[in-house]
């Protein structure tokens, strides 16, 4: 089964895939599995947002991403749910164009880890923003400032090293790449 949604295709297993990616981001986003640190907890969410978004198109790595942080926040921690949708929903979309667009084919992958830098860059800006637009105090969110940045590092990294050093990626590339030409799923 496919559905044509502007010409593009998304098949029974890529729907599939998006929506594992999207319950895990949501699992992720718990505080049970969060890292406890001095002055809040480390949410290793951006390592799997980050997988996602190296491993498929925009829009999937968007749903992942964004609305998987949103719902994750409303069921745990509404405050910055719109944030987070805002914020990860572009981190991903970032991470997935560079991903898929620069540099393809070379064997550091350049382009992932330029939408990695990007992405990191982009979730702790958007986070410190939002931070001092949601508490309406710039203090609150120079304050968490270092914990941001060690948690979008630290997931992002994460997220890095699990698709290319632990071969997810090639797993995906040798069930998912093969089969594009099969009409059957």
């Amino acid at each position: 089964m496919e559905i044509k949604t502007n010409e593009k295709k998304f098949s029974t297993r890529t729907l599939t895939v998006t929506a594992m990616f999207l319950a895990m981001n949501i699992i992720m986003s718990s505080s049970m599995l969060s890292v406890p640190v001095p002055g809040g907890h480390i949410y290793l969410n951006n390592a799997i947002i980050t997988i996602a978004s190296i491993l498929l198109n925009p829009l999937c790595a968007f749903i992942v991403g964004g609305i998987g942080a949103f719902i994750g926040d409303l069921l745990f921690y509404p405050a910055p749910m719109f944030v987070s949708l805002v914020t990860h929903g572009i981190q991903a979309i970032v991470v997935s164009l560079c991903a898929r667009k620069l540099f393809r084919g070379s064997k550091l992958n350049a382009g992932a880890v330029i939408g990695v830098i990007l992405g990191i860059v982009i979730n702790t800006v958007g986070y410190s923003l939002g931070r001092a637009f949601i508490y309406s105090t710039p203090e609150y969110a120079v304050m968490k400032l270092p914990y941001q940045i060690l948690e979008d590092v630290v997931g992002s990294v994460l997220g890095y090293v699990l698709c290319f050093a632990c071969g997810i990626k090639k797993l995906f590339e040798r069930e998912f790449g093969s089969r594009k030409n099969k009409k059957t799923n």
